[in-house]
């Protein structure tokens, strides 16, 4: 069963598109009646509360997140900007990796450990560090080890001064490709998370983080799984505890500031399936290894995947201005799934969102807009969906009578704001 769909924007004034708004909550109340049906039939219904409800975690902010889908199984205080600590190393290590699969930066390029880096997150400064001798040359290779294994804030700081010229140009190269990603909170202003009231990130940006470097640099997402790495003859452990006590972890990444207290990221694959954890804001440092773990345990106990639509399976419809046809057909290129607790009933709600009228001419493969899949209050997933047809430009009279159609509409719909 197709979903119905309503444009989010349009050629309206602003009365009119907050008339439009009014029009999009009753199209969803009915898409709710819908999805329901569509997933009963697909046994994919669930309960009648949210997937969360009745499990609460002991961290201030968290969530879990299933990897390939992006679903989100739990969340709490997901969106509460905060101090991400060393677990920013993250964002850093993206910038690096996303340079040299660019060409930009190589694995074997030296940069010069300074007095600055040696001093603020070298040894003098007690912090975790890979130890790097100062005015030495160190490939990139050996600072990502140091950054990611070791957790090292001289690592970062001679990645980002090798890269940039100083922390703060680097900063801003992080916030710029958080942006390109679609981290829209997230701020930096330093390479390794050590205090600074420009450091912020939610845990949900913090997830996506996490999931963007998984997927898109498998080569490269090896190193957070890494047991130990020595440098300087000084060997090292990991500090994340997960990778010694839960089946299938890998990765990735625990931090501590006093003012953000202790958090971590992690991540495990079990019988296929690849889950995220993020806790943030925790008090002491067993507490954040416990948390993480019972969290990653409850996703793999009561959650399965399940496919919504298939790929290239119609989801909905846009309507069309000025085409050869009204209306388009929508489809997804990939399969959509979400996670559904095994025994549950989770009540699924899902909306087509997109810019419309869309004008004509369309080609097939333009992406229109997203499927939004809600479980209970919490947008479970999210995917962009494709026109699934091609439909060329209208007759002058039809390019009339629609232009004369969405006048008489946006007058309608402005007369009724006033009441």
């Amino acid at each position: 069963m197709a979903i119905n769909s309503l444009p989010s924007d349009g050629f309206a004034s602003r009365a009119t598109r907050r008339w439009r708004g009014l029009l999009a909550g009753i199209v969803v109340i009915a898409i709710a009646l819908g999805g329901a049906a569509y997933a009963a039939n697909n046994s994919v219904q669930g309960a009648k509360k949210p997937a969360d409800e009745g499990y609460d975690a002991d961290a201030p902010t968290a969530i879990l997140i299933e990897a390939s889908s992006g679903s989100v199984l739990f969340e709490k205080n997901a969106d509460e900007l905060r101090a991400p600590s060393s677990m920013m190393k993250l964002m850093t290590a993206e910038v690096v990796f996303n340079a040299i699969k660019q060409g930009d930066v190589k694995l074997t390029d030296q940069y010069l450990v300074s007095e600055n880096a040696w001093r603020k997150g070298g040894a003098p400064a007690g912090g975790s560090t890979m130890f790097a001798a100062l005015h030495s040359r160190v490939p990139v290779d050996d600072l990502l080890h140091g950054a990611i294994i070791q957790s090292g804030n001289d690592s970062c700081m001679i990645l980002a001064e090798g890269m940039a010229g100083n922390e703060v140009a680097f900063a801003e190269m992080m916030t710029k490709r958080a942006r390109e990603i679609g981290l829209t909170q997230s701020t930096f202003a330093n390479s390794n998370g050590l205090p600074h009231p420009g450091n912020k990130m939610t845990v949900r940006e913090l997830a996506k983080l996490a999931r963007h470097i998984i997927q898109t640099y498998p080569e490269f997402y090896k190193l957070f799984g890494e047991r130990e790495f020595t440098w300087n003859k000084i060997r090292q452990q990991n500090r994340n505890p997960l990778l010694t006590s839960l089946d299938g972890a890998d990765g990735l990444k625990t931090g501590f500031t006093k003012e953000g207290g202790y958090g971590m990221v992690g991540s495990a694959v079990q019988n296929g399936l690849r889950l995220i954890v993020v806790i943030n804001g925790l008090d002491d440092p067993d507490d954040r290894a416990s948390e993480a773990k019972k969290i990653l345990e409850w996703g793999y106990r009561n959650f399965e995947a399940r496919t919504l639509f298939g790929a290239d399976q119609q989801v909905g419809f846009a309507k069309v201005f000025g085409g050869e046809s009204r209306s388009l057909k929508l489809a997804s290129k990939e399969p959509v799934k979400v996670m559904v607790q095994k025994n549950g009933t989770d009540k699924l709600i899902a909306r087509v969102v997109y810019n419309g009228p869309v004008r004509a001419p369309v080609e097939a493969g333009q992406q229109v807009g997203v499927i939004k899949v809600w479980r209970g209050t919490n947008i479970a997933v999210e995917a962009p969906v494709y026109a699934a047809e091609s439909i060329a430009t209208g007759s002058t009279m039809r390019r009339a009578i629609d232009g004369a159609s969405e006048l008489v509409i946006g007058v309608f719909r402005a007369g009724a704001e006033k009441l």
